[in-house]
């Protein structure tokens, strides 16, 4: 039975046997088969919790980690998938910090755990948008006739964009959206970002 709660998360992954059910059952629903020539000839070799292939290549021996994101971090399947799980069923997103004081890891690690999970469930053209994509920035932050006059004295020192931050949105006509804070809204920094998000050859709508 798959865990419904975070501590059910942690007490179900901190098996390596349920880790390993549970990655094979979705990694492999019609049996297990070698990562590096696809032979289905490989036998479980439980002392080392690990398949050998039958065929003759390099490398035969393998574990559920050979060829995802886990392969070359020592961290174990139960930091990795309890990490996954709670991306996974978290609605409102998840941060680096929340998974440090979940799972036990230092917050630099939780952060690169956190972006290769990403990274992993990205879309077939590495995440980006294309298609029809819609681009846009705007300044966010308090208006000042909402102020206090002593916060609005130490708050808004200009006019304008002063003292807000500028936040970038990119929608893909009939797929996702996105939006993040960016540094300025110069046209070097804007279409820095337009590069990394959208796929070239995209069509670009801006004002």
């Amino acid at each position: 039975m798959e865990p419904t709660t975070l501590q059910e998360a942690i007490v179900y992954f901190s098996s390596s046997e349920n880790c390993r059910q549970y990655v094979v059952a979705r990694r492999w629903p019609n049996g297990v088969i070698c990562p590096r020539c696809g032979s289905d000839s490989v036998v479980f070799q439980p002392k080392y919790n690990r398949w050998q292939c039958n065929k003759r290549h390099d490398r035969r021996q393998f574990t559920v980690k050979t060829g995802t994101i886990f392969e070359d971090s020592p961290l174990g399947l139960d930091k990795w998938l309890t990490a996954m799980w709670m991306i996974a069923n978290c609605k409102n997103g998840i941060s680096s910090w929340e998974i440090h004081r979940a799972i036990g890891v230092t917050q630099k690690t939780a952060w690169f755990m956190l972006h290769r999970i990403r990274l992993a469930m990205q879309g077939e053209n590495a995440g980006k948008l294309s298609g029809e994509v819609e681009v846009d920035e705007t300044f966010i932050g308090g208006k000042s006739r909402f102020m206090h006059k002593d916060k609005r004295e130490r708050v808004i020192t200009g006019t304008g964009g002063k003292d807000k931050a500028v936040v970038m949105g990119m929608m893909e006509r009939g797929g996702d959206v996105r939006a993040f804070v960016v540094d300025n809204r110069t046209k070097a920094e804007l279409q820095k970002q337009v590069r990394e998000h959208v796929e070239a050859g995209a069509a670009i709508f801006s004002d």
